[in-house]
């Protein structure tokens, strides 16, 4: 699936544009990365890769029309307690 994202550094961090394509059409989030989650997470990736690869997991667990439409990157953890472990694995 698609996955294509733009950010622009905001204040103590980032914000981000994804949209995330299929068949059926094209949702669109807005993703809020702190530097702290960025440092803790980032393995080598721009925050761009970081944000792909958060919405690869996000795809892997649920559908693209379940994803919420605005967050911060760490609330993934509260849905998914494996989050964090797997973004430090992948690079």
């Amino acid at each position: 699936m698609p996955v294509e994202v733009g950010c622009a550094a905001e204040g103590d961090g980032y914000r981000c544009r994804v949209d995330v394509s299929d068949a059926t059409g094209t949702s669109h989030h807005l993703v809020r990365v702190s530097r702290k989650d960025f440092d803790r997470w980032r393995r080598g990736r721009s925050v761009e890769e970081l944000v792909a690869s958060s919405f690869a997991f996000l795809l892997e667990r649920e559908p693209r029309a379940s994803i919420l439409k605005e967050f911060d990157l760490s609330v993934i953890q509260r849905y998914f307690p494996e989050f964090g472990a797997v973004m430090t694995e992948r690079s």
